[in-house]
């Protein structure tokens, strides 16, 4: 599949996706078009200037009405909220652990009263960036996410894990433990338990070695924000594109790295 076509099948499935949505008559991009450029700034894993030189090299004859840089990434930020129509189903086992993200190098901590990263420690080494929580269902799909800035306790997430507990029974490691108390549906695993929680290590692997999620450059929350939720969006896309397929012991294999641009 050339990269021309991947681009026309995944507009096509944002687009069936999106049946609700309508164009602002002064719009020059559907809502669609906006989802889908998102979808592929996420793949890609480049900066904001970056990204908009290889769509203005490689993809303007796809969209010959692409707004200026700044006005597009701003669209992204407005449009975020039509990635929640891409999150997976819940079903009665769910696995939850949080994501270290850097935005800055630690050295420049402090630099600025706007930064929105905070230090924190990932990986067993020190960043300056976010935290982010995913949930994902049995199979590897993302059902609910949510970030905070990289010094915040896992449980500082219970609220989202709360969410689930008439659908799903959460598993999740001992950093999500509070003295004060668990959601009843958070069952927690010390290490060796519940090999099922290596499912969500795949998952964070894929999303750091595809696209590139490791390390971000945004500096302003709500950019921060809409490109989480457009690489969750992407991530979930991707993993059902040919459909989920099984193998003999019922185990489904996830990849997304046929995809990479």
């Amino acid at each position: 599949m050339t990269t021309i076509d991947f681009i026309t099948e995944l507009f096509c499935r944002v687009d069936d996706a999106m049946t609700d949505s309508r164009k602002h008559p002064q719009a020059l991009l559907w809502p669609s078009e906006i989802v889908t450029l998102g979808l592929l700034h996420a793949l890609k894993g480049v900066g904001n200037r970056a990204f908009y030189r290889w769509l203005m090299h490689d993809c303007q004859a796809l969209f010959p009405h692409l707004p200026e840089r700044t006005r597009l990434f701003r669209l992204f930020k407005t449009h975020q909220t039509w990635t929640f129509h891409f999150l997976a189903t819940p079903t009665l086992l769910g696995i939850v652990d949080s994501f270290g993200i850097e935005l800055i190098h630690p050295i420049r901590e402090g630099r600025s009263p706007q930064q929105i990263g905070r230090k924190g420690v990932s990986n067993h080494r020190w960043i300056v960036g976010g935290k982010l929580c995913l949930i994902i269902n049995h199979v590897g799909g993302i059902i609910g996410w949510v970030w905070a800035p990289a010094n915040a306790h896992d449980t500082w997430f219970h609220p989202v894990i709360d969410l689930f507990q008439h659908h799903s029974v959460i598993l999740g490691d001992t950093g999500f433990h509070a003295e004060t108390g668990d959601p009843p549906n958070l069952k927690l695993c010390r290490r060796g338990e519940w090999n099922d929680r290596m499912l969500i290590e795949t998952v964070l692997s894929m999303l750091t070695q595809v696209c590139h999620f490791k390390k971000v450059m945004h500096r302003v929350a709500d950019y921060f924000q809409a490109r989480l939720a457009f690489t969750v969006a992407l991530f979930n896309l991707l993993i059902q594109w040919q459909g989920w397929q099984a193998d003999e012991t019922g185990f489904v294999p996830l990849s997304i790295a046929e995809f990479s641009l």
